[in-house]
């Protein structure tokens, strides 16, 4: 099959490009490189996939491009293109609105007049849809306390609005705290995890009694891959099944590196959910879909990426400072 994923080169968009094409299908990734993260991080993402003969990638932004042509190539559509849950967010409401409104709508305008080809269109959501306590199934109220989460939700209805008008192969997933290899450097266990490494202070936000349901990488990916044939109209939630508060996951992360964490507290931040945990009862009997990476196993995987990753950016910084002293004694 023929798959368009926007968002290709971001943390979750780059392993579902390479689960597609493990799995046969051929692959257009779309990506803005918007950076509200260095933009080299997501280049060293399309690293593996640019190397693939059914890998094409394009440097577009859907707020602007022509998409028609592509749209009408694809028989899958997974749309994870978005400005994501920054600690800004309520500074920069135009981004949000923009990158994950305007854009998703010029999206759907490009697929408007070929919805009947296309065999599936996955919106993919977030539990930031519930609001402060996204604890339950795909019912829970939807109560959003944050821009991208209102954001998002708009993202939502005009897919529904979609469905109903021109009969858009709808498919809603609502993913939680996702983790694991290629996390954003701007997320929580990331940061978390950056700070034991170069021993510096992990900050934690209001109490760190904020309870998240944490959802391993390769979970998510499956979860995805399951759902691509799911009946229109359908939403699920996509979760781990374990759930842990701030304070859990350090001590968790001091166990594997055998390092004491230095905290620094500050103001809980506006926006921020109290607790989450996905009911994936509907996946579950759908679609026989049931984790497999536990939260310990998951954190130690993350933790032996990034220290790889810092080991490899520390020798290139030393060769390069070293072609430069070389370079001056001449």
């Amino acid at each position: 099959m023929r798959c368009l994923v926007t968002g290709a080169a971001g943390f979750i968009g780059s392993h579902l490009c390479e689960r597609l094409l493990e799995d046969g299908h051929d692959v257009i990734g779309i990506d803005a490189l918007v950076p509200y993260y260095d933009p080299q991080i997501k280049q060293a993402n399309l690293t593996r996939l640019l190397q693939h003969q059914r890998f094409r990638f394009y440097r577009w932004d859907l707020r602007y491009q022509d998409l028609r042509e592509v749209v009408r190539w694809a028989d899958y559509i997974f749309h994870l293109a978005a400005m994501p849950g920054l600690i800004q967010a309520w500074q920069d409401f135009e981004g949000y609105w923009t990158c994950n409104v305007l854009a998703t709508h010029r999206l759907l305008e490009a697929v408007q007049h070929h919805a009947s080809s296309l065999r599936r269109f996955l919106y993919i959501s977030t539990s930031s849809v519930y609001g402060r306590y996204a604890s339950g199934d795909e019912s829970l109220p939807l109560k959003p306390i944050s821009p991208y989460g209102v954001t998002k939700l708009a993202g939502e209805q005009l897919c529904r609005a979609h469905a109903e008008v021109y009969g858009l192969p709808l498919v809603v997933l609502r993913y939680f705290s996702v983790y694991g290899p290629r996390q954003r450097p701007d997320m929580a266990y990331h940061r978390f995890i950056r700070a034991l490494l170069l021993d510096e202070p992990i900050t934690v936000y209001g109490d760190g009694l904020q309870i998240r349901g944490n959802t391993y990488i390769s979970d998510c990916i499956e979860a995805t891959i399951r759902t691509m044939d799911a009946p229109p109209g359908e939403t699920y939630n996509i979760g781990g099944g374990e759930t842990a508060t701030v304070w859990e996951i350090i001590r968790k992360l001091e166990g594997i590196s055998g390092r004491k964490a230095r905290i620094r507290q500050e103001a809980s931040r506006p926006g921020d959910q109290r607790y989450t945990f996905a009911d994936t009862t509907k996946l579950r009997l759908h679609f026989d879909w049931r984790p497999r990476v536990g939260l310990d196993e998951g954190l130690r995987q993350q933790w032996a990426w990034q220290e790889r990753q810092l080991t490899k950016a520390n020798k290139s910084s030393a060769t390069r400072e070293s072609a430069y002293e070389h370079f001056g004694q001449n």
